[in-house]
């Protein structure tokens, strides 16, 4: 799919090939959206830059009364993080409404942004925010508020040599609160049909500063000005909610498309700010966001190792080796540097265990563990395994015994046909190591990237459940 991979050990390296292979290269951290396009051919990239094992870019941090979101920050990492809870809860909360536990464990927030799809939540939620952005190159660094970053349906303002560097927003004070919203045709992993993110400033009771903005119903995320005028210097009532609401729905151009028609988002959007500014004037805002929401880490913290030395790099045709370890045992492989991971498990190790479903990360048959983090293998490239830990069902079982889960799932007849059972009993091992006695709904959640088309989830659930309890025997 690609012509060749590197894995730069600082962003210096990083620029100096955007800088070098210009328009051909594109940076890729998660890979979520890009993973797909390459697979379908809609995009057209001979050198992949892969920015994840540059230590220090995943970080978020507060300085100076703002935050700061680095580019390599996961949307599991945000959900995870005590400061954006505290301080830019707006972005947790939409962080934790996108997609499912292992593309949350891979996708970025600034890969999220720079796809530029109007459907995006946390462009939505940064936005109201007031973020701006950090663009980098070999000829110096400039910053970029949203309203000149994005210029039309996936088109922004970064340049073929730049890249993110850094995604910064005012911290959210005492007087301030935020919420975000979205609707989609189900709960859980769905594109935003559409979506709306409020930030108000109050002074006791009274509205001082008011950011709306709505997604998904236009050709950018737009901010509804008019809407935020009418609210400021009143108080959240009845009427001065139902007025801003209707403004919202005026300052749209709906688009119309597969996932709903231009009338139909309009009335959505008009629920859907009403809902958000009702919240916010009971302060019930913060209910929705779980206490102890599932990540599928295990018992990691979430973050990859970093890389140390120089550059590392994987042509299509070359010799370079990728080296891992599989299953606790060392492996070398050539041939598999266009590859994706989860080709190489399966044609190049011979680990059929892990499945390929849709090849897109919507069914999660491909579920591996990657340095102890549930990913998607349909999604990472082969050459990102370098230098890595990978486990597959294959190796969940020690000796003779089988793993709980595994045990699980044979006790329980949690199995029909057993195509999607791998993926589950990789998520359901790492929801175990992570959270050792889950709730339902913790369970729920923590399966929510797992598909089955046989049948319900009951006997699913069940043996989860049954594993946990005999683990904490």
């Amino acid at each position: 799919m690609w012509k060749v991979y590197y894995s730069p050990t600082s962003i210096e390296d990083a620029l100096r090939l955007l800088a070098e292979h210009g328009s051909e290269a594109r940076i890729i951290a998660g890979g979520t959206d890009l993973m797909v396009e390459l697979e379908r051919g809609t995009r057209d990239v001979e050198v992949l830059i892969d920015v994840t094992r540059i230590g220090g870019l995943n970080k978020i941090w507060m300085d100076d009364g703002s935050i700061h979101i680095g580019p390599t920050v996961t949307h599991n990492q945000a959900v995870a993080s005590g400061l954006l809870f505290e301080r830019g809860y707006l972005l947790a909360l939409a962080c934790w409404r996108v997609a499912t536990p292992q593309l949350r464990n891979r996708g970025t927030i600034a890969g999220n942004l720079i796809t530029a799809s109007p459907a995006n939540d946390t462009i939505a939620a940064l936005w109201a925010m007031d973020a701006q952005l950090v663009l980098c190159s070999v000829d110096g660094e400039r910053r970029l508020p949203f309203t000149d970053f994005y210029q039309g349906v996936r088109e922004t303002a970064l340049s073929p040599n730049e890249m993110v560097t850094d995604v910064i927003f005012p911290a959210s004070g005492p007087n301030q609160r935020g919420a975000f919203a979205k609707l989609a045709l189900r709960r859980i992993h769905a594109i935003s049909v559409v979506n709306a993110a409020a930030v108000l400033t109050f002074d006791e009771d009274a509205v001082t500063k008011a950011r709306i903005t709505m997604g998904s119903v236009a050709p950018t995320v737009i901010r509804a000005r008019e809407a935020e005028s009418a609210l400021v210097g009143r108080e959240l009532d009845e009427e001065s909610m139902e007025r801003a609401a209707e403004l919202a729905v005026k300052a749209t151009s709906c688009i119309d498309d597969i996932r709903g028609g231009a009338t139909y988002r309009q009335e959505a959007i008009k629920v859907l700010v009403r809902r958000l500014l009702s919240s916010l004037r009971r302060g019930d805002e913060r209910e929705g966001f779980p206490e102890a929401p599932p990540k599928l880490w295990g018992g990691t913290k979430g973050a990859y190792p970093r890389l140390a030395g120089k550059t590392i790099s994987h042509h299509r045709d070359g010799l370079e080796p990728i080296e891992c370890t599989v299953n606790g045992e060392n492996v070398v492989v050539q041939g598999a540097n266009s590859k994706t991971l989860l080709d190489m498990l399966r044609e190049d190790v011979g680990l059929t265990g892990t499945k390929q479903g849709c090849g897109e990360g919507e069914c999660g048959a491909c579920t591996v563990w990657m340095d102890g983090i549930a990913v998607l293998a349909c999604l990472t490239p082969a050459p990102r395994a370098h230098g890595t830990q990978i486990v597959t069902v294959e190796g969940l079982q020690e000796g003779d015994a089988l793993h709980p889960v595994q045990q699980a799932f044979i006790d329980e007849g949690a199995v029909q046909c057993g195509y999607c059972t791998p993926g589950f009993v990789m998520a359901g091992a790492s929801l175990l190591e992570e959270i050792p006695s889950p709730t339902r709904e913790q369970i729920e959640v923590g399966l929510s990237g797992n598909l089955c088309r046989c049948t319900g989830y009951y006997k699913i659930i069940r043996a989860i459940e049954t594993a946990a309890e005999g683990s904490g025997q």
